[in-house]
């Protein structure tokens, strides 16, 4: 049967979103996301008017992903201080999945001409996880809210953007596959991360250190 209304639509955003991701914005045409969707452009450009406005769909398409794989700290574990280390974890190895790692380079490329997809690129992939990591914090480790948040931007520059600036200038190594929690120790060096939350949260040094 074929596909129509809701569900073509996100059949076109995941089509779009692995050609996108394949041959970059520029290269990337809307005849080829017809083809690949097996779908025919009038019906292609009834969803998406533009390339322009499919792109932008395509990073709220991503966002929505990452940000439910990640979850939020207390899924993690019942010891605050080891959920942290481990939602940092997760964190990290999300951002050093090649293909992570290739969309944060697409977005990048496009954020001068496409500044609105950008920002909300940047809201998703690291503004909201830090939110949920600084609401975490003052919820479950008694920190005021100031604090939470002040903890929680320290965490995330210590322990993930150094990694992720490695990764892309190309220094550091990717996995191909798409990352699964229950490895985060074996993909990702947690030793930093267990000492960065035991140095920002004195008394609280996570159960598994």
């Amino acid at each position: 049967m074929a596909r129509r209304g809701d569900e073509l639509r996100r059949h076109i955003l995941f089509t779009a979103k692995d050609v996108f991701l394949e041959l970059g914005f520029e290269r990337a045409s809307m005849d080829t996301v017809a083809t690949r969707a097996a779908t025919s452009k009038r019906s292609l450009y009834a969803h998406f008017e533009s390339k322009d406005k499919l792109f932008v769909a395509v990073v709220e398409l991503v966002s929505e992903l990452y940000l439910d794989r990640l979850g939020t700290p207390d899924g993690y574990a019942e010891d605050p201080p080891e959920a942290v280390v481990l939602y940092c974890g997760r964190f990290l190895q999300m951002l050093l999945w090649e293909t992570a790692l290739r969309a944060c380079r697409l977005f990048i490329a496009e954020a001068e001409r496409l500044p609105d997809a950008a920002a909300r690129y940047h809201e998703a992939i690291f503004a909201t996880p830090q939110e949920r990591l600084a609401a975490f914090l003052t919820e479950r480790t008694r920190v005021t809210p100031s604090d939470g948040g002040a903890i929680a931007e320290q965490l995330i520059g210590r322990t993930i953007y150094p990694g992720l600036v490695r990764a892309l200038l190309g220094v550091e190594p990717l996995k191909a596959d798409s990352p699964d929690a229950a490895t985060i120790a074996q993909d990702v060096d947690l030793a930093p991360i267990r000492a960065a939350v035991a140095a920002l949260l004195p008394g609280r040094a996570p159960a598994s250190a």
